[in-house]
């Protein structure tokens, strides 16, 4: 069955976001008893820009995975290039999962360190696909480096 490219783009879409729900699932029932007791570093943000900036952040990449996809499922370099970025997705996901369920910055900036590394390999693979694609992964990439900051900071202030 051929899937016509706006329900592939709603899947993309679909999927990346759902990443943010399973994450939030662990975050919201930690943020007013254990996160705001933290020590939280100077740069650190309101709580209402996470949400905000998580949504746009994972719709992007949607789009992004939705440019590779249509570039052909069949052909080893996408699906390669897919895999490598659901490897980034699942990283992402558990990281709420060891910050927030597990409340553990240390195993959780150990997650989101291999988290940068799997981001910059992705954005490297879709750049050899679609340019677009990978552009569009570039402000994921800046803030989960801003995150590593945060994490950071956080892990050694507690």
């Amino acid at each position: 069955m051929k899937i016509n490219n706006f329900f592939k783009l709603a899947i993309a879409i679909a999927v990346c976001e759902l990443a943010g729900v399973i994450g939030s699932v662990f975050t919201v029932s930690s943020i007013p008893d254990w996160y705001a007791g933290l020590e939280k570093p100077a740069l650190n943000p309101p709580s209402w820009v996470f949400g905000p900036a998580w949504i746009m952040l994972y719709a992007l990449m949607g789009i992004a995975v939705f440019l590779i996809w249509r570039k052909g499922i069949e052909r080893k370099e996408v699906k390669i290039a897919l895999g490598i970025f659901g490897t980034q997705l699942f990283l992402n996901a558990i990281w709420s999962i060891i910050f927030f369920g597990l409340r553990n910055p240390f195993w959780a900036l150990v997650d989101i360190l291999a988290l940068w590394l799997v981001n910059v390999w992705t954005i490297v693979v879709f750049y050899r696909i679609s340019k677009p694609a990978a552009y569009l992964l570039v402000p994921y990439l800046l803030w989960v480096s801003f995150a590593i900051y945060l994490n950071y900071a956080i892990w050694t202030l507690n």
